[in-house]
């Protein structure tokens, strides 16, 4: 806990910006705050256990292989290009679901290239899982359906599923995530498949 001494600036520096002395509930609210804070900050990085892995694996198959041994950029399923031919393609996708910049048309990896950037994109999902819920109970196997559905969609933050897990409601929660099965404003069969493997990994911590 950080000591009494040492949250004093803070303390001054929220009395400065208010104009005015803090009632002792704000006092309170601002201890509560600080105490989370810091126990977050100490607590050890939650990982994706090897179930959740494999589930993530077996969707994003580190596909579009060229001779050599190396791995080539692929238009998203989802997207216009894929569908007609015409269009972006974006977001270009490569190894084992990697998105963002450097990766288009022509972009080529070897499979150490992909499998070291499925570790670091991995703990950063994980990462960004474990801070939506908070301190919200979660198994394992919840934990790990949940990153394999935040690694595909991104949307830990926003989606429903994660305040029905935080509030205990488990049976929504699962049930929610066959909504996320659309790409480019149309349902996708290996999305469905996707969200029907992570709900049934989910309630395996049930």
């Amino acid at each position: 806990m950080i000591r009494p001494m040492f949250r004093k600036p803070v303390f001054d520096a929220i009395r400065r910006l208010l104009g005015r002395g803090l009632r002792q509930r704000e006092v309170a609210a601002i201890d509560a705050a600080l105490d989370a804070g810091e126990a977050a900050a100490a607590a050890p990085a939650r990982r994706i256990g090897p179930e959740g892995i494999a589930l993530i694996q077996r969707f994003e198959g580190c596909e579009r292989r060229i001779p050599g041994g190396l791995v080539e950029a692929y238009p998203d399923p989802g997207s216009s290009r894929s569908r007609t031919g015409s269009g972006s393609g974006a977001p270009w996708t490569i190894g084992w679901g990697a998105t963002g910049p450097g990766i288009g048309p022509g972009t080529v990896w070897t499979q150490a290239q992909c499998d070291a950037r499925l570790e670091a994109d991995l703990a950063r999902y994980a990462a960004e899982v474990s801070a939506a819920l908070g301190e919200a109970p979660t198994t394992q196997a919840q934990f790990d359906a949940l990153v394999s559905f935040h690694y595909n969609t991104g949307a830990i933050r926003r989606a429903t599923l994660t305040r029905k897990h935080v509030a205990g409601d488990h049976a929504g929660a699962a049930a929610e995530f066959a909504r996320w099965n659309r790409a480019g404003g149309r349902v996708l069969s290996g999305l469905t498949r996707r969200r029907a493997a992570e709900a049934a990994l989910y309630r395996e911590g049930n």
